[in-house]
């Protein structure tokens, strides 16, 4: 076979409306019996994926804030890929009152309060940047994405990002996308998305994903060449 992982997000491509439908854990779930690595790649916080999320055990290694935290469910251990939030950029967004969130990392809000989180940043001088996932915005210091984050979570499994397939949605997948050995996105995701990707599958959401992972562990995703400019390697944080 030649992919040995799957790498999945979660809103919108496993989960449709923060919720994962039974047959898609046990499609997730297959694929771990099956040998295969799973991993999510999420811009989610860990409290909110474990508040929504029943299962994070079905996976080898989750990361959380779009590329900023390394989780490992066996034993529960949180890796801190990048530098915390900036108090005074907390402090300027919340005295602005924007509505947030702050993870390890991640500063997050939504939209339209993008114009006042871009405008923070210029003002503190930070070499943060701004990324979206649909109506959700996400600032985070400008090295780090969800491909850095799979980049730094792949050797811990003994993997390349060749040997990976990564599926998504949204904007904010692009990177670890671009990352893997074959990028998929299911038939909800952006047209943007999708035309940056090596194959959309014609089932949305679980759906989507489920028909991805038969044609994953039948070999029929073997057959498949990637297109050489869809993908590029990336350098995991140090």
């Amino acid at each position: 076979m030649r992919y040995r992982a799957l790498a999945t997000d979660y809103d919108g491509t496993i989960a449709h409306d923060g919720i994962v439908d039974d047959s898609t854990v046990d499609a997730l779930r297959r694929v771990r019996a099956s040998g295969l690595k799973l991993l999510l790649v999420t811009g989610r916080e860990l409290p909110s994926l474990f508040n929504t999320f029943a299962h994070p055990d079905v996976f080898d290694l989750i990361v959380a804030e779009n590329g900023a935290v390394l989780y490992q469910p066996t034993g529960g251990t949180v890796e801190s890929l990048a530098e915390a939030a900036p108090p005074a950029l907390v402090e300027k967004l919340n005295a602005a009152q924007v509505p947030l969130s702050v993870g390890h990392t991640i500063v997050a809000t939504v939209t339209p309060y993008e114009h006042q989180v871009l405008q923070a940043i210029h003002d503190l001088r930070l070499e943060w940047h701004v990324i979206f996932n649909k109506e959700a915005v996400m600032a985070l210091p400008s090295d780090v994405t969800k491909a850095t984050g799979l980049a730094a979570a792949l050797p811990r499994l003994q993997l390349s990002p060749e040997q990976v397939v990564g599926v998504g949605d949204a904007e904010n997948d692009h990177a670890f996308l671009r990352l893997c050995g074959l990028s998929v996105a299911v038939a909800n995701a952006l047209d943007e998305v999708k035309a940056l990707v090596d194959v959309t599958t014609s089932g949305a959401r679980g759906h989507g994903v489920q028909q991805l992972v038969e044609k994953l562990l039948n070999g029929e995703l073997d057959a498949i060449e990637p297109a050489p400019d869809k993908h590029h390697s990336v350098t995991a944080p140090r």
